[in-house]
């Protein structure tokens, strides 16, 4: 019978549903060992007695006599699934041949290789020896260079440290001497310039005097032989004290910088020589209009825009109401770094097209309150490739997509500062957008932002992990959740004012996550306490802390704050109107603070004369702000302020 082995799964379910192996099984088994002689009357016996006892319980060698049955072991449930093809995994005669192929193979490897390995002696046993002998000592030697080389390096660690620090010292020795030598020379130059003075100011007594005698002799002649050696005087006085002309060029450039626009204008009026020296290149590299915004028209701003259009490299027009035709000739000036533009209501996407096409090389872009759209925010990424510095305050014509044009071709990749104060429209998506397309942004302001939410600071700080100074002021949804997402970030400077959802916690994420922040100012922010300094007395890099308004803090957490390295480097603390801060305090502030230069502690009025007596033995202290509080006028007098040159607010 063929094998149904390709036959279909139809034919093959019904041949194992009806046990038709099994019964084909016990009907030859039973004829080919018994070999009846009428083989059709005993199948017919057989199949009827089948038919009665049920297909369950048959076996193969049911109907087969007892006395013949072989005596050997079951190797299998049936024989006939072999023969119809049924079983789904049959071992071919091709599969045996290879398995015992590869049994012998394996047999015969690793026999012949146990025998190998016994049989052939190793020869070069002796040259793996001498091997491993000389890697061993190549390390041994190793070791020892590294030993040796590891305490070279500690040695002359600590001898350059020595060398550095005694270079320091040099260095401020001389620098003091030379202090001293230059305080002397000034000192005799002071002499010499109020003995001339004073020898002048006799000559010119003995003139007047000799005028008037002379008016009263009526000598009309002898008037003017002293008039006119008095009015010679003057003269030369005058011409060798004010011809700067004869300065060097880089002392007269230095003179004339610190004069504004129309001083320098002015100056050139006075004579020819002074018209020269106010027309130094140098002296151009800076224009501020808008110190002469409400004089400077368009006309002379366009000339002076023309003439030393390769010079300038700053450019200030802010407030400056002009025309189009003189803002689209800021694009002459092809070496512009520095542009503000801020506060200029004629300022349009129009203009700053053309500013953009021929100042490719601006680093700094200031265009605060001005009506630029997403057409403007398009041309940025465009032209302005190496842009560092952009502020955008208080522009409300530009939307989230605007932000999203920043991403567009080389993009401003570049930028450091970004400045979004006031721009309500921006929503979390502005930010994601912002975050995508300046990844390099390391200052961030954001103020008079009541719509800034955590959501935004979240969605900004998963591009920007190089923010490292950030500015909220005026942004009242702001709590907590900010500084863990900012904990991604190495900040070093935050400023907050005006916020009452930010507490203590806000603190413990800053000990933890922001250990060289060297500038906090949390202004007016209602809800820190005692806890919040004791949080930040671990930081080390601390040097400036405003808690002004801050009204919960008191002595146990100025105490516990200044217990910590903090107090060692802190330069400038400002408390105003911490009104629980007594004198305790100020013990501990006098002790722990050898190098703060800036105190404020306006309106603290539980601080009495004897808390304030023991600030005088901070001798580092510039600057102290006492205004609102207690303290006497004997005390003032007793401190001699004047002596330890302090700038005090009483």
């Amino acid at each position: 019978m063929a094998s149904l082995r390709t036959a279909s799964p139809t034919l093959r379910s019904y041949f194992k549903e009806n046990y038709i192996p099994q019964v084909f099984e016990a009907l030859l088994c039973g004829v080919l060992v018994t070999c009846p002689e009428d083989p059709l009357r005993y199948l017919e016996e057989t199949i009827i007695t089948i038919m009665e006892s049920g297909l369950e319980s048959l076996l193969w060698d049911m109907y087969i006599d007892p006395s013949m049955k072989p005596k050997i072991r079951r190797l299998s449930e049936t024989y006939m699934e072999r023969l119809f093809g049924l079983e789904d995994q049959l071992i071919t005669p091709e599969l045996m041949i290879k398995a015992c192929t590869f049994y012998t193979g394996r047999l015969v490897k690793t026999h012949f290789c146990t025998w190998r390995n016994i049989a052939i002696s190793r020869t070069n046993e002796d040259d793996m020896l001498a091997e491993k002998m000389e890697k061993a000592t190549k390390y041994a030697n190793f070791r020892l260079q590294k030993y040796i080389f590891h305490h070279w390096h500690s040695h002359a660690k600590v001898r350059k440290e020595q060398l550095n620090d005694m270079l320091l010292r040099i260095q401020g020795k001389f620098h003091h001497y030379k202090l001293i030598i230059i305080l002397n020379k000034w000192r005799e130059k002071a002499r010499h310039r109020y003995k001339k003075r004073e020898d002048e100011l006799m000559l010119k007594h003995e003139l007047q005097l000799k005028r008037w005698k002379s008016n009263l002799k009526g000598k009309t002649a002898a008037e003017e032989k002293f008039i006119f050696p008095e009015r010679s005087m003057s003269e030369v006085f005058l011409i060798g004290c004010c011809d700067i002309s004869a300065l060097p060029e880089r002392a007269v450039s230095r003179i004339f910088s610190h004069l504004s626009l129309r001083d320098t204008v002015v100056c050139g009026q006075v004579s020819r020589s002074w018209l020269l020296m106010t027309q130094i290149r140098s002296l151009w590299n800076a224009i501020d209009f808008s110190s002469v915004k409400h004089m400077a028209t368009d006309k002379y701003i366009v000339s002076t825009l023309q003439r030393w259009r390769l010079n300038v490299l700053r450019l200030n027009f802010r407030g400056c109401a002009l025309r189009q035709k003189t803002l689209r000739s800021v694009s002459l000036c092809k070496n512009l770094q520095e542009l503000n533009v801020s506060d200029c209501p004629t300022l349009t996407d129009e203009s700053m097209r053309y500013i953009s096409e021929g100042c490719p090389g601006v680093l700094y872009l200031n265009l605060s309150n001005t009506n630029i759209s997403n057409r403007t925010m398009r041309l940025l990424p465009r032209y302005f490739h190496n842009l560092q510095n952009l502020n955008l305050a208080y522009c409300r014509k530009f939307t989230d997509k605007g932000l999203r044009y920043l991403n567009l071709g080389n993009g401003c990749h570049k930028l450091i500062y970004l400045d979004l104060s006031g721009c309500t429209q921006i929503s979390v998506q502005g930010f994601r957008n912002v975050a995508n397309s300046c990844t390099g942004i390391m200052h961030l302001t954001v103020n008079d932002m009541p719509t800034l939410t955590d959501n935004c600071i979240k969605a900004l700080v998963e591009r920007c992990p190089r923010l490292s100074s950030i500015v909220f002021m005026g942004a009242p949804h702001i709590s907590d959740c900010a500084f863990k997402a900012l904990s991604s970030c190495n900040l070093r400077k935050i400023r907050f004012e005006g916020n009452k959802r930010i507490t203590d916690a806000c603190f413990k994420f800053i000990d933890k996550n922001y250990p060289n922040i060297s500038h906090i100012y949390m202004a007016d922010c209602k809800g820190i306490t005692d806890g919040s300094l004791r949080s930040l007395s671990p930081l080390k890099q601390l040097t400036v802390l405003n808690l002004a308004n801050c009204v919960r803090i008191g002595d146990v957490g100025l105490r516990q704050f200044l217990d910590g390295p903090v107090s060692i480097r802190i330069r400038e603390l400002n408390l105003n109107n911490c009104v629980h801060l007594g004198d305790a305090s100020m013990v501990k502030l006098a002790e722990r603070c050898p190098n703060l230069h800036y105190l404020s502690l306006r309106n603290c009025t539980h601080l009495t004369d004897i808390g304030i007596a023991y600030i005088v033995n901070i001798f580092s202290l510039l600057s102290i702000d006492l205004s609102g509080t207690d303290i006497s006028d004997e005390l003032c007098s007793e401190l001699e302020w004047e002596r330890l040159q302090l700038h005090v607010l009483i």
